[in-house]
């Protein structure tokens, strides 16, 4: 009873028509990804179930900005997108990337890390995914607890090294040729440093 018309998923957003028993409904939401599409849906069910007529519904999705940590965009000067995500698992943060990459960016940059006193086991997993994922793979410190944070990175680099024979310096990872990843200890420095190595059409994913 409810289903797209036309459909548009873009870095910008999702836009397009959708049928609905009261008529058609103009999608137009700063959303990103498929998944987000099936979320828009849903919510237009429930607005269809109160009886809400559409172009109540449209102004409704048009304002909803979304979640705080669920790719959340970021507003910026960069011609860039930049999103921050509270993935912290293996699979949440392939879902993300995998989202990311359907939009076709130009390069995927991906600043991640992973928490202390939590599961060893994950850090390798998550890293690898981040890796094959992104174009640039920035490891950083994210919560060390009362872990070492060097020994926390150093179990994320080999996941990393799964993919790439080696890790690349700042000069190389700011020249951004071919595929690689950095690890930037300090997270403030490795989100200021994966800002200035974007291009117009990139996508950064602060995980």
């Amino acid at each position: 009873d409810i289903h797209p018309q036309s459909l548009d998923i873009s870095l910008q957003g999702i836009s397009g028509q959708i049928a609905t028993p009261l008529g058609v409904v103009e999608l137009t939401s700063p959303l990103l990804g498929d998944f987000n599409v099936e979320n828009l849906l849903c919510a237009i069910g429930a607005a269809v179930a109160l009886e809400l007529p559409p172009q109540v519904i449209s102004a409704g999705l048009a304002g909803c900005g979304g979640v705080p940590g669920r790719l959340e965009r970021i507003e910026n000067d960069r011609d860039a997108v930049i999103l921050v995500d509270y993935a912290h698992t293996g699979d949440a943060l392939r879902r993300a990337i995998e989202a990311m990459q359907a939009l076709a960016p130009q390069r995927i940059l991906t600043v991640f890390g992973c928490g202390g006193d939590r599961d060893r086991s994950k850090r390798p997993v998550m890293a690898e995914v981040a890796a094959r994922g992104s174009d640039v793979a920035i490891a950083t410190s994210d919560n060390p607890r009362s872990e070492d944070p060097e020994q926390i990175l150093n179990d994320v680099r080999s996941g990393l090294r799964k993919v790439h024979a080696r890790e690349w310096d700042l000069a190389e990872a700011q020249i951004g040729t071919g595929k690689g990843y950095v690890v930037i200890p300090d997270r403030r420095a490795a989100i200021q440093f994966a800002v200035k190595a974007l291009r117009p059409g990139d996508l950064l994913l602060v995980a």
